[in-house]
């Protein structure tokens, strides 16, 4: 039986009806028939089908494209603050069973995957790092975050602060200002400093999360750099588009002759040399500041000379479907040149982080590259974003990670 309850009502098309029932928590602008009663932006509103059928609660914000994002489909619910803290503990409950003791490096909260949409928490050792990108969360953080420090307080886990990275344009297009700072929490005294260490994979680094990307490090790809550190031993390694050397260090920490690394960013560049240099590795590895794109073509090509694996861990190249056929092009070139440059027997780790270039989208583009160079790729591993992303099967934009290991024959 329904709770009574005042929330406003949204009477949704049956397009809308049939994706909720679906499973995806998004309602458009142009899915929506009729309003009744007054709200606020970022306030919470029932929608229900055009035969009356009650189909869910989310928030609503009119500055958005998606004019709705459902937290539930249970008339029964109550949003008071234990409901939420149920959701939390949920949340920090999955990511200890999944990730085990890779916890004090995890992404705890992955937004519509966690079921709250527009938020991102990612854990770096004694810091939270939250990214808010819908008006309802927004609103809900003087409630989330001290609950979410209670909870890892609680379960032995020593958390110093939470950082704000709302340093995103999408922000504003939610009718939000962007900021950077850190989120007073009652009980915590503010952190001195925006940066801290971590260790992953038996690799130390240090994380910027004041000025680094996104949140300050890319937790996504834990173990895909395992892969990559299992099959380097022995070998000439090209790490692109390293950032702070992440695959770069698991490779040589793995038993690499030699790890090249590049990046466009000579920010970037310099911690990854400090990384190597704070895990002792920086014997066995080389850096350079230089866009990949122009480099790939003036590398020797051959065994003597060369590199026998070659890593490809680029940014998006798109961020919506307008965009796609542009990005397939610059995927296709750094592959179609690594392939090249590769001689036979030798591997290339291939991703792309993008959820609008598709798994068969990248696939075709793989073997186009292939077909171009004149070259087989016989497969090794097919991977994913590591399991604190998880991927919900009725919302697409939770799978964007792609990753392969091939041979090349």
């Amino acid at each position: 039986m329904k709770q009574n309850r005042t929330y406003p009502k949204i009477i949704l098309t049956r397009k809308a009806e049939n994706s909720i029932q679906s499973g995806h928590p998004w309602v458009y602008n142009t899915e929506i028939l009729k309003i009744e009663g007054a709200y606020e932006n970022g306030a919470l509103v029932d929608v229900f089908s055009i035969r009356e059928k009650y189909l869910g609660t989310g928030f609503i914000n009119d500055h958005s494209k998606i004019r709705i994002r459902l937290i539930s489909r249970s008339a029964n619910d109550v949003f008071d603050e234990a409901f939420f803290e149920r959701r939390l503990r949920h949340a920090w409950e999955y990511r200890k069973t999944v990730m085990g003791d890779d916890v004090s490096c995890c992404r705890i909260i992955f937004g519509e995957a966690d079921l709250f949409p527009g938020l991102t928490v990612d854990r770096f050792n004694n810091i939270l790092v939250a990214q808010t990108l819908s008006l309802g969360m927004e609103k809900l953080k003087p409630v989330l975050f001290p609950l979410l420090c209670k909870i890892l307080k609680e379960d032995g886990q020593n958390i110093n602060g939470v950082y704000e990275r709302n340093d995103v344009a999408i922000r504003e297009l939610e009718g939000m200002q962007q900021n950077k700072s850190f989120f007073p929490i009652a009980g915590l005294e503010t952190p001195q400093t925006t940066q801290t260490t971590i260790t992953e994979n038996g690799i130390e680094y240090a994380v910027d999360f004041e000025n680094g990307q996104k949140t300050g490090f890319f937790l996504d790809q834990k173990y895909n750099r395992q892969a990559v550190a299992k099959i380097s031993r022995g070998k000439r390694v090209l790490d692109c588009f390293t950032h702070t050397g992440s695959f770069a260090l698991n490779a040589a920490k793995g038993g690499a002759e030699h790890v090249h690394a590049v990046d466009i960013s000579a920010d970037a560049v310099a911690m990854a040399e400090e990384n190597a240099k704070r895990n002792q590795l920086q014997e066995k590895m080389s850096f350079q500041t230089a866009n990949v794109f122009d480099l790939l073509p003036q590398m020797p090509m051959g065994k003597k000379d060369g590199y026998d694996l070659i890593v490809l861990d680029p940014p998006a190249f798109t961020k919506s479907r307008q965009t796609v056929d542009h990005a397939m092009k610059g995927y296709k070139e750094i592959n179609l040149r690594a392939m090249k440059l590769l001689p036979r027997g030798g591997y290339l780790a291939t991703c792309s982080c993008s959820h609008f270039m598709t798994e068969e989208l990248f696939r075709s583009m793989l073997r186009s590259a292939a077909f171009d160079a004149q070259v087989s790729l016989s497969q090794i591993e097919a991977r994913q974003q590591s399991p604190d992303h998880p991927i919900l099967w009725s919302v697409p934009e939770t799978n964007y990670l792609k990753f392969y290991i091939f041979q090349i024959t």
